[in-house]
Parts: C-alpha cells; sequence; structure tokens
C-alpha cells in the first residue's frame, strides 16, 4: 500500500516536469517516460530520492532516511524532511538553497527556488496548501497557512496568513490581490 501511494505521488511529481503537447493525463506519464525525465532534469532526480525517503520512512528502515536526507542537501542543495507530508506533484524548479521545513505541503504546489519554509517564534511550521505557488526567495515563517491557489511573490518575507486564491508581495508581505476581487 505504502509503495503505490508512494509511486503514485512521484507520477504526479513527473507529470509536473512534462510538457502539455507530450501527454494529456497522469495515466500517459508511463515508466519510459519518468525515466527519460528523470535523466533530464535533476530537481525531478532530487523528488525521487524524497519519495523513496518516504518511502523507507513508511517501511521503517532504519537510518535511510536520515541518509537519503544528507544526500539531498549535499547532492540537490534540498532540505526536505521525509516525515514532511508532501502531496502529489510537488514542483521545484531549482533545489539548490531551499528550505522546506513544513507541516505539511499539498498537491501541485509550486517552488521556484531559494524558498524558506521554517518556524519562527512560535515554533509552529506553516502550511502550505493544494497550488501554491512560492516564488523564488520567498520565506515563509511561523505558524502560517498559504491557502490553496496561493501565491508568494519573489524574495516576499510572509509572516500572516496567505488566504486562499490571494497574491502576497513585499517585505513583510501583504496581500496585493486576491482571486475574484
Amino acid at each position: 500500500m505504502a509503495l503505490q501511494h508512494r509511486l503514485l505521488e512521484f507520477r504526479k511529481d513527473a507529470a509536473r516536469w512534462v510538457r502539455p503537447e507530450q501527454v494529456s493525463d497522469l495515466d500517459e506519464v508511463t515508466c519510459r517516460t519518468a525515466a527519460r525525465l528523470l535523466m533530464r532534469h535533476p530537481p525531478l532526480r532530487a523528488m525521487a530520492w524524497f519519495r523513496f525517503a518516504q518511502l523507507c520512512r513508511d517501511r521503517r528502515i532504519r537510518g535511510a532516511g536520515g541518509f537519503i536526507q544528507r544526500r539531498l542537501l549535499r547532492v540537490y542543495g534540498l532540505e526536505l524532511a521525509p516525515s514532511t507530508p508532501v502531496g502529489g506533484g510537488l514542483y521545484i524548479a531549482h533545489p539548490v538553497g531551499c528550505v522546506l521545513h513544513a507541516a505539511s505541503i499539498g498537491e501541485n504546489v509550486t517552488v521556484i527556488g531559494q524558498v524558506t519554509l521554517g518556524y519562527a517564534d512560535d515554533a509552529r511550521w506553516p502550511t502550505i496548501d493544494d497550488r501554491a505557488f512560492l516564488g523564488v526567495g520567498a520565506r515563509i515563517l511561523g505558524g502560517i497557512t498559504v491557502g490553496a491557489d496561493g501565491r508568494v511573490g519573489a524574495n516576499a518575507v510572509v509572516l500572516t496568513d496567505v488566504p486562499a486564491g490571494a497574491t502576497a508581495v513585499g517585505v513583510p508581505a501583504r496581500v496585493l490581490a486576491q482571486r475574484g476581487s
């Protein structure tokens, strides 16, 4: 069960790297397609290692998760713990310098690069909901939530919740626009 779940999550991750003209449906992301994508895109290889670390954690294979986590940091510059609940379809364009310590990360989240998710004074982790977009250099700190379809601009420092469908920019970040308004 855990293996199938992790494979499905990775399949969703890989689907985010496929150009729309290559496939029209997630079912068309075959092992061959995924293998080709893994050869071309090092960030996707980082996600494959992360999903494998999660599987090792699920199966209680002692030491493997920590070993892979250190490998992710050393080889790809990505700090993402296997214990972090991450939905399928995570797209990290440039993993170098990304520190992603979150309560949870939803499905189809986009992280561009140099993003930091971490705790602040309250020692709580941020929650990133489905389809959120985190621009390059974004800092999201404390027990806050970036709502579904929320967008965080480049180099924004987010210290308060970002409502669903809203865009936050600046230092400190403020909500600039909200979809539908």
